[in-house]
């Protein structure tokens, strides 16, 4: 399985989880990243994320396991 990372800066305190998803380019529309949150293929720093707000900051991990490819996303 091949595992790309990607770090995604943001200025503000925090990122919402489907928000992150979409700023990113991992999930192109808001129903997307929904989508993918829906079907448990998220996890947020291990552990598997079914909450769209789910708030991130800098130093948190967000993975989507989806077919042959892992994302993983650091907020810095």
């Amino acid at each position: 399985m091949e595992i790309q990372t990607e770090q995604v800066k943001i200025t503000t305190e925090f990122i919402k989880l489907q928000q992150l998803l979409k700023f990113s380019g991992a999930a192109e529309i808001g129903s997307e990243a929904k989508d993918m949150i829906a079907e448990g293929i998220v996890s947020v720093n291990g552990e598997v994320c079914t909450m769209r707000g789910k708030k991130l900051r800098p130093g948190d991990v967000a993975e989507i396991n989806a077919e042959d490819i892992t994302l993983r996303l650091e907020v810095i």
